[in-house]
C-alpha cells in the first residue's frame, strides 16, 4: 500500500467530502456529526487552495482516505495559534497515515508563521492521544463535558505544540 500526502487541491474536493463524512458519522472523533454540503465545501477548498492553507489530504490510487488540516486563529493577538483538525477512514487507522499527515501538515504551518498549534481531542480517544503525545503535544488542561452527543458528555483534552 502506498499512501501520498499532498496538499488538498480543488479536484479531491469530492473524496474529502466523502472521507469527512464518514469520520463525522462514527460521531466519536469529530465535532460534527456530518460534513458540509458538497458546495459549500468545495467553496472552503478553493478558498484554502488560494491561501496555500495547511491542508493536506492522504491518497491511496487518488482515494482520499485522511486529511489534517492547521487553521491559524482568526484575532491579531492570537493569529500565530493555529487549530488542528484530522480524520483517517476506519480501515486505515493503525498503519501510521496519521502520523505522515500530521507531520506534513505542522511543517507547512510552522514555515507560514504559526508557532502554537492547539486541538481538542476526547479525553476517551486513545489512539489520538498517543498519536499527539508521540509527534510532541503536551496536555494543557480538561474540559469538563465539552462533547455532547446522543445525551451523552464526554471530556476534551486540551493538548498543544509549539514551535521550538
Amino acid at each position: 500500500m502506498s499512501i501520498d500526502i499532498l496538499p488538498i487541491a480543488e479536484a479531491h474536493a469530492e473524496g474529502f467530502h466523502a472521507c469527512l463524512d464518514a469520520v463525522a458519522r462514527e460521531r466519536k472523533y469529530l465535532a460534527l456529526v456530518e460534513a458540509l454540503p458538497l458546495d459549500r465545501l468545495r467553496e472552503v477548498i478553493r478558498e484554502n487552495v488560494a491561501h496555500d492553507a495547511a491542508q493536506v489530504v492522504a491518497l491511496d490510487e487518488g482515494r482520499v482516505v485522511g486529511w489534517c488540516d492547521i487553521f491559524p486563529r482568526w484575532a491579531p493577538a492570537v493569529r500565530h495559534c493555529g487549530i488542528l483538525g484530522m480524520g483517517v477512514l476506519p480501515a486505515y487507522r493503525g498503519r501510521g497515515i496519521g502520523r505522515q499527515l500530521l507531520a506534513a501538515c505542522i511543517a507547512k504551518a510552522f514555515s507560514q508563521g504559526i508557532t502554537r498549534i492547539e486541538l481538542e481531542v476526547r479525553a476517551d480517544n486513545q489512539r489520538a492521544i498517543r498519536l499527539y503525545e508521540r509527534m510532541g503535544f503536551v496536555q494543557e488542561g480538561r474540559l469538563r463535558q465539552a462533547f455532547r452527543l446522543d445525551g451523552a458528555s464526554f471530556d476534551a483534552l486540551l493538548m498543544s505544540l509549539l514551535l521550538d
